[in-house]
């Protein structure tokens, strides 16, 4: 469970050196596509070993953990991405790994996660986000590394923050996929620090927005819930853990349609060559469909794992 409210600066400076041997510094680039929402940039985390942002989080945790304290292995709860994180990095250390899926996670991710040497165990999507809640499950042994609600998490995370900031220094706003919170909370902890006048926002797809109907209540909702191509991001809750920290560091919560996603996904094909699955596409499609304001703008592509298939029904113009 967190101790912290907030991620200190110096703890994601950290995170950075440990991670440099393996983590990507992923590129900034333009949007290929003028349009009355200004200068666009892509934080292109798509391109990391394991095709997401994870990388960092479930990195900078066990590093700093540390292998020996880690001996009897590692497990975490995950739709895909970050057991690809944890897996790759404790495949490189030698260390067994377990990871907890839901019952619907994406058949790409799942291969991934095979490729890379880790258990999965499969189970209920609704004792999947029980585990999240809990931090336990009976199924599995060793160390969790949760994919957010945990300070090393966070602040390798938070090292993308830093990477923006040094490529785009007079950036105005970020837009960030919001999931469970670990990455908007690291990347906002190092922004809030360094530019406190940069505005940022979480994005959360229409089916399962829990973060933008919290902030508009006052207090953590459940809301109706529909599972959609876009696996990476939403649920039905927000997690009380993480409620206070994303209030405190983010300016508000967009909310998108997943056919607006569809269509920033192939935006980003066609107009970049970028390959982003849901989650990665949805800051960008907060910006095609007017949602985010106008200006210099940094959306953070999370991820590229998408099934072929669906990426195939996409570039042919329908949703999944």
């Amino acid at each position: 469970m967190m101790e912290r409210s907030t991620i200190p600066l110096n703890a994601i400076q950290a995170a950075r050196g440990r991670l440099a041997a393996a983590v990507v510094r992923t590129p900034l680039v333009r949007l290929n596509l003028p349009g009355p929402w200004g200068e666009v940039f892509l934080k292109l985390e798509n391109l990391q070993p394991v095709g997401s942002f994870k990388m960092r989080g479930a990195g900078n945790a066990i590093l700093e953990a540390g292998p020996h304290r880690l001996k009897d292995g590692v497990w975490t709860v995950s739709a895909g991405n970050m057991a690809q994180g944890v897996a790759w990095y404790a495949r490189s250390l030698g260390l067994p790994c377990q990871v907890i899926v839901p019952d619907d996670a994406p058949l790409a991710k799942l291969e991934a996660i095979q490729a890379l040497g880790a258990r999965i165990v499969k189970i209920p999507f609704a004792d999947y986000q029980a585990v999240q809640r809990t931090h336990e499950c009976a199924l599995v042994s060793g160390t969790l590394i949760h994919p957010f609600a945990n300070q090393g998490v966070m602040a390798g995370n938070g090292t993308i923050g830093l990477e923006i900031l040094e490529d785009l220094p007079d950036v105005e706003t970020i837009i960030i996929p919001y999931g469970g919170g670990g990455l908007s909370c690291g990347i906002a902890s190092a922004v809030r620090e360094l530019r406190p006048r940069v505005k940022l926002y979480a994005v959360e797809v229409s089916t399962a927005a829990p973060f933008a109907a919290s902030l508009a209540a006052g207090r953590p909702l459940e809301v109706p819930f529909t599972p959609t191509f876009v696996s990476g991001i939403g649920g039905p809750t927000i997690f009380a853990e993480m409620w206070e920290l994303s209030r405190a560091l983010l300016h508000g919560a967009l909310v998108v349609e997943p056919s607006e996603i569809a269509d920033a996904i192939r935006v980003l094909l066609l107009r970049n060559r970028v390959v982003a699955e849901g989650a990665g596409a949805a800051a960008l499609a907060a910006v095609l469909s007017g949602k985010a304001p106008a200006g210099r703008t940094a959306c953070i592509v999370s991820g590229g794992n998408i099934d072929a298939s669906k990426l195939v029904t996409i570039m042919q113009g329908g949703v999944p």
